[in-house]
């Protein structure tokens, strides 16, 4: 990570940047196992292998084939999310096959919020902060929009508005689609807590699967299906995608091998694509130990790496905000910046480490060997690792005023002049230009 590598130590960049290398590979990998034995109704359960080949070769081709994959991926996870959270309503309301309103009969009964580990409000707080665990692993990966940066077009225009959606497209897809789940279906629903337990195949355990059963839909449960296959192929992609250029950076800054700096005629790195795509055989072992428990391994080492990641990050901002005030750079002058700033970053920085470690408070009762490994091997990994770095580089903390806050950026004011710009002839063109 090369911003907290110039503006507050070499070797948390470093560290951060391994951790953002191996974040998206575990998430990458993390998608296939889920998969492994959940097939269509009446077909043959799949092997890991079916999904590995899929990912690498847009990768190898060019950036450009990559966002054109991802467009079509997105698209269609797009409709469907829209499509279900407006099939959530119509059955919410009564208009299903079974004409039964349910409005918030499920908030009432058995309640909005369920106990876990505990009884009484310990309990639901318990069940609450395991959300919030959950949510880190969900939201890995909304800082993609920055990687893309150096192969994007025109990117102090699209990088902006890329990221000004994010906010919305969280709020739209995952908490509108939360609340859709919460009014379709009780939290104690035997079907739910069966396929759980049972590690059932495919969409068995989505709620949305679920609650077509229940509203007497058949046919949305092998759609839903077909999205989570389009879903984990998508995943895969952009997370192939970011962690090859992850490993390409560390090479670029002498934290990796100097082979790994070879790229194809188009400017493709493919070493550390095939280096990337390698680690998802890791996938292979759902078949010894079943696929709910290694995506359960797979979630809590992505979870931690997620939340050192974004801690890096919100230290990062707070030394680029000290640097832009010791030299006396005025925020307004930039592309783009975000409100209530530093404050934000210092109120995520103190949440992300109560998270990371708190995060596993559920593998000490009764305590799992696995889940305590697996949700806290991450920490000592990532101290380990700056520590190495900051005795065998001895690096210092980077001082506000001595900051490079300018490197790179004559290049891109030069580029600017390149880019042209686009200009709204009519509305239809405004709405794509908002959408595109």
């Amino acid at each position: 990570m090369i911003i907290v590598f110039y503006f507050f130590s070499p070797s948390v960049g470093v560290v951060a940047t391994q951790g953002l290398y191996i974040c998206p590979r575990v998430l990458r990998t993390s998608d296939h196992p889920s998969l492994v034995g959940h097939p269509f109704p009446g077909c043959p359960s799949p092997s890991p292998s079916s999904f590995l080949p899929i990912d690498p070769p847009p990768k190898v081709v060019a950036v450009a084939i990559y966002g054109e994959a991802e467009f079509i991926f997105a698209s269609i996870k797009i409709i469907a999310i829209v499509g279900l959270i407006i099939f959530a309503f119509i059955i919410d309301l009564g208009g299903g096959p079974t004409r039964d309103r349910l409005g918030f009969r499920y908030w009432k009964d058995p309640g909005a919020m369920k106990a876990y580990k505990a009884t009484g409000s310990n309990g639901r707080f318990l069940g609450l902060f395991s959300t919030l665990v959950n949510a880190a692993f969900s939201y890995g990966g909304v800082e993609m929009v920055a990687v893309a940066a150096g192969e994007a077009e025109n990117p102090r225009y699209n990088i902006p508005k890329a990221v000004r959606r994010v906010f919305w497209r969280i709020l739209f897809f995952y908490v509108f689609g939360s609340l859709a789940i919460g009014v379709l279906i009780p939290y104690n629903e035997p079907r739910l807590l069966g396929a759980i337990e049972d590690n059932a195949p495919g969409g068995a355990a989505s709620p949305w699967v679920i609650a077509a059963y229940r509203a007497s839909v058949p046919v949305l449960p092998s759609i839903i299906n077909a999205v989570i296959l389009t879903s984990a192929t998508s995943s895969a992609n952009a997370f192939l995608y970011t962690g090859s250029r992850y490993l390409y950076a560390l090479a670029q800054n002498g934290q990796a091998p100097r082979f790994l700096l070879k790229c194809s005629k188009r400017g493709v790195p493919y070493f550390c694509i095939i280096i990337t795509a390698s680690i998802s055989l890791l996938t292979f072992m759902s078949c010894s130990s079943g696929s709910e428990k290694v995506f359960q391994w797979f979630q809590n080492l992505a979870t931690v790496a997620n939340l050192f990641t974004w801690m890096s990050v919100s230290i990062a901002y707070i030394r680029f905000h000290a640097a832009l005030k010791a030299q006396g750079i005025d925020r307004s002058t930039l592309v783009f910046k975000s409100p209530f700033q530093p404050y934000t970053a210092y109120f995520s920085l103190c949440f992300f480490a109560v998270l990371t470690l708190f995060n596993g408070f559920y593998a000490f009762g009764p305590f799992d060997v696995n889940h305590f490994v697996t949700t806290y091997v991450g920490i000592p990994i990532y101290f380990a690792l700056y520590a190495f770095w900051k005795i065998f580089k001895r690096t210092r903390f980077v001082r506000a005023h001595e900051a490079d806050v300018f490197t790179g950026k004559a290049a891109l004011d030069a580029a600017d002049a390149r880019w042209p710009r686009r200009v709204a002839r009519n509305w239809v063109q405004r709405v794509w230009f908002w959408v595109a």
